[in-house]
């Protein structure tokens, strides 16, 4: 069979909505049935889980093998997703994804958890046959999807079709050098103040003055809940997952080892129409923590055509192996920034979202 083609002279840039439906059509993102709506995003397409899932003995990379053959050496048990199961916390698993890619020559893609997935704390990333890097997909990959999955605070409810991930797809170097953000933030501003620091992207600092009359600076985490269903929106009390954090005049936060928090970024951000973002991970050298878990933003969060105007950064925080103060104005993580390729026949936000204008908010699962 003849290997789909795109236009090898496309533009540089992430690929916009309307392009990533023309890949599915043309069979470069195969699908066993169409596209769920809200499916594609702006940016980026959510990724479906398939019927089987393993659980393994450790996290691997297959190297120059196919999953499948790694799985054989590694998988303690296989079961099926067709009604439903609970992926405990401490495990690990992998998963089949429903799409698979038969990329052309020069278009690459790169994956990322959906921003609710990492609001749970559930560790995912994407694996390919033959993968030498998690997330990573090389122009001209022809092949299935996996995906490992991880829950770290919380048991999960999937099923087959519940998307957890999502994957960008980009043709050539599409990012912005530092002196090209730091011109588009003197046109159009990607984070409020006039202290912007841009040094492979733009900082981004925590916010713990707090947030309204009570001065909610973040949530942590409560252990050993009940669980979450992935696919349900507002079904969580949370009084029953969540312990709410208020500012107490110190203006720090100490961070317990191995406990999970959600927290906001004192600078609102903003990713013009034209323009994609990703929150890099955190350099190991400043601190005993990690931010970073969900890390698209897509063209429009937090821009006022959409809707979005002061729209923070939820923080998705978990400390290491010793206890660690962070200071309120604390960089935590920077926000690098790609071209699209066009723009986006509809920006995020537009008719509705869960994250718009948001400040400090958990995920879409709780109420």
């Amino acid at each position: 069979m003849r290997r789909p083609t795109v236009d090898s002279k496309q533009p540089v840039g992430i690929l916009p909505a309307q392009t990533i439906r023309e890949l599915a059509e043309a069979g470069v993102v195969r699908v066993p049935q169409p596209l769920d709506p809200g499916q594609v995003q702006p940016a980026s397409l959510d990724l479906r889980l398939g019927a089987t899932v393993w659980r393994v003995r450790a996290s691997f990379l297959p190297g120059r093998r196919p999953v499948r053959e790694r799985l054989e050496q590694l998988a303690l048990h296989r079961f099926s997703l067709e009604q439903g199961a609970v992926l405990e916390t401490g495990c690990v698993y992998i998963a089949e994804i429903q799409e698979a890619l038969a990329l052309p020559p020069g278009l690459s893609a790169s994956a990322n958890p959906k921003s609710s997935t990492g609001r749970l704390d559930v560790f995912t990333r994407l694996i390919t046959d033959q993968g030498e890097e998690f997330d990573i997909i090389p122009p001209g990959y022809n092949g299935p999807l996996y995906a490992e999955i991880s829950p770290r605070t919380f048991p999960i409810l999937v099923r087959a079709g519940s998307r957890l991930g999502q994957v960008r797809f980009r043709s050539g170097n599409s990012r912005l050098t530092d002196a090209e953000l730091a011109a588009l933030h003197a046109r159009e501003p990607v984070v409020d103040g006039t202290a912007a620091s841009f040094q492979n992207g733009v900082a981004v600092s925590v916010d713990l003055a707090g947030f309204g009359a009570d001065r909610l600076i973040g949530y942590r985490a409560r252990r050993f809940t009940g669980l979450v269903d992935v696919d349900r929106i507002a079904a969580c009390a949370v009084a029953d997952y969540w312990e709410p954090l208020h500012a107490d005049g110190s203006g720090a936060l100490i961070l317990d080892p191995g406990q999970f928090y959600i927290l906001a970024s004192r600078e609102a951000v903003t990713v013009p129409p034209d323009f994609a973002a990703e929150m890099t991970p955190f350099d190991p050298l400043v601190g005993e923590f990690r931010v970073h878990y969900a890390g698209f933003f897509d063209p429009g969060f937090g821009h006022s055509a959409a809707g979005g105007v002061g729209a923070r950064a939820v923080l998705e925080v978990r400390s290491r192996d010793v206890p660690f103060i962070i200071e309120d104005g604390q960089i935590v993580g920077r926000l690098v920034y790609e071209r699209m390729q066009q723009r986006p026949t509809a920006l995020y936000g537009e008719g509705g979202s869960n994250y718009q204008g948001q400040s400090l908010k958990l995920s879409k699962h709780f109420r």
